[in-house]
């Protein structure tokens, strides 16, 4: 059932780039303490479609509407490509610290309650030993670990991941679902494109697939399971019973990923 005030709206939108349309027909919400996951074939338009609700580039038509009280700095965003180079002068710290800049309007150094909560988080991501270390001397596994800790330090209601778990093993994966797991039931929103099928079942509360127009597809995961969409693109017949679910990861914090409001209903 959609909210009246959902945090997102996409409304009709039609996306590209270069002249070039990617993907139209758009239309689905976002509530507080959802896990949408966003899936569809290669070229498909996802990371234009999370970069259009970012407002990082403009729909070529159709509109995006926030509601909920939420303004774009409480959006913490991890982009499939790093956007801190690799030649950054930075220590994991100041990197993972960075993601408050948004919040700390002109205080000129981070306050104790984020420096604490940088470290808490860093703790949920297995990279709190690495804090004093030079990002850029980091393995790539380590570096996405970093990136993810960074984005949840932005995020105050939504937390936007692009192919997260690209570059991890799969243990480091696994381990990383379970985390936003917890983080979303804490009250995060989380809105993820993802290509792995198994977490995108176990955890999701909704799918969005996108591609061409007799595959477009927005609804739950129990939803999506029975529709042509999800049959085709996913094999769900009995997938529930054979997906891995590894151990629980460590609990997020309640003082820090409930800034959210209560999580998923």
């Amino acid at each position: 059932m959609e909210h009246n005030n959902p945090q997102l709206a996409c409304r009709n939108l039609s996306l590209g780039y270069g002249g070039k349309t990617v993907a139209s027909g758009l239309s689905f919400s976002v509530n507080a303490g959802d896990y949408l996951c966003i899936v569809g074939e290669n070229g498909s338009g996802k990371s234009t479609l999370m970069r259009t609700m970012l407002k990082l580039q403009s729909p070529i038509t159709g509109r995006i509407e926030t509601g909920d009280g939420l303004r774009y700095n409480d959006i913490g965003y991890m982009p499939q490509k790093t956007i801190v180079h690799n030649d950054f002068p930075a220590t994991v710290r100041e990197v993972v610290h960075s993601g408050f800049l948004n919040h700390r309007g002109l205080r000129p150094y981070y306050n104790t309650w984020e420096k604490t909560a940088a470290m808490d988080i860093m703790r949920l991501f297995g990279v709190a030993s690495l804090a004093g270390q030079c990002y850029r001397e980091l393995s790539g596994g380590q570096q996405k670990r970093v990136l993810l800790a960074r984005a949840v330090c932005a995020a105050r209601k939504i937390l936007m991941l692009d192919e997260p778990a690209a570059g991890l093993d799969p243990t480091a994966a696994a381990e990383m679902y379970d985390t936003l797991n917890n983080i979303n039931t804490k009250g995060t929103t989380i809105i993820m494109i993802s290509h792995d099928v198994a977490s995108t079942i176990t955890f999701a509360s909704h799918i969005l697939h996108i591609g061409d127009q007799s595959s477009l597809f927005f609804g739950t995961v129990s939803e999506y399971a029975q529709s042509d969409a999800g049959r085709a693109y996913a094999g769900f017949a009995d997938y529930r019973d054979s997906v891995f679910v590894s151990e629980p990861a460590d609990a997020a914090p309640d003082s820090l990923l409930g800034a959210a409001g209560g999580g998923r209903t």
